[in-house]
């Protein structure tokens, strides 16, 4: 797994890393960014995720592949 912390290109990469950190956030999480632009979760997920301020893990697709290949 590859742990990246750039915003990442598919909509549906970003939809589902910022649902995850506003989830954390409505638990209580403080928020990484300085001065937040919303107090709604999922604005404040979608601001630290394209200042990229935080850290994900995107599965490594060529190892998955190498894998099944040698099964």
């Amino acid at each position: 797994m590859a742990v990246l912390s750039q915003a990442p290109d598919s909509q549906f990469a970003f939809v589902s890393v910022a649902g995850k950190r506003a989830r954390q956030l409505m638990s209580g999480a403080a928020p990484l960014v300085a001065n937040p632009r919303s107090h709604k979760a999922t604005r404040v997920a979608m601001e630290e995720l394209s200042a990229g301020q935080l850290e994900y893990r995107t599965p490594d697709l060529d190892a998955d592949k190498d894998k099944r290949r040698k099964d």
